[in-house]
């Protein structure tokens, strides 16, 4: 006797009990998902009213960002670019590696060119700090994101505020850069699209 079973006709046990197989994964699925997404909530719960880790205190910091005065009451792990994006909604400092390794979270601190992953929100007091938000007014860009454009030097744009504000911090001190010095300023500043050719272009074609 063969034990193959008659792949012609239907499968009654599934049928007479009301549940096929396609019901039956479909309300796995459901299930799955809803536990999952009830987990998820919980954690958050717990992690929004846990106590804060030993050492973790808050603090107050007065500053200066992008012209206006800021008195912001910190944590003392927070850094800068938690601060800028979460905090004040300054979401232009783009947050990729968060490693101190990528420079796309790139702001100016006193005018000069910072990790915003790497700086504590701490060591902001007292200080300047100015990001890609304060190069642009309304329909108004700096010259310095005019050449970005008018190069074309940028393609997905996640390093091109870093990139920028970099450049800015060099061609404020320099206004006449060669490309060994463009080069040397943009070091810490990764283009993963590879778009170097077009963005030491930009910067040496800007005008003082």
């Amino acid at each position: 006797m063969s034990d193959k079973r008659d792949v012609s006709q239907p499968d009654r046990s599934s049928a007479e009990s009301g549940l096929s197989r396609r019901a039956f994964i479909k309300g796995v699925g459901v299930t799955t998902a809803t536990a999952a997404a009830a987990t998820t909530a919980i954690s958050q719960l717990h992690a929004e009213t846990a106590p804060l880790p030993k050492g973790i205190r808050s603090a107050v910091v007065q500053t200066e960002i992008n012209g206006k005065a800021y008195r912001l009451t910190v944590k003392t792990h927070w850094t800068l670019l938690d601060v800028l994006r979460r905090e004040l909604g300054m979401t232009g400092t783009k947050k990729t590696c968060d490693r101190s390794s990528c420079g796309a979270c790139t702001v100016l601190l006193d005018g000069k060119a910072v990790y915003a992953c790497a700086l504590l929100a701490l060591d902001i007091d007292k200080r300047k700090v100015t990001t890609i938000e304060a190069l642009s007014d309304g329909d108004r860009i700096d010259p310095i994101q005019e050449a970005f454009i008018r190069e074309d030097a940028l393609q997905c744009g996640f390093c091109t505020p870093g990139m920028i504000m970099s450049s800015k911090s060099l061609l404020d001190r320099n206004p006449y850069p060669t490309v060994a010095e463009v080069k040397e300023a943009l070091a810490g500043n990764i283009c993963r699209c590879a778009a170097y050719h077009k963005i030491i272009k930009a910067v040496t074609s800007v005008k003082a």
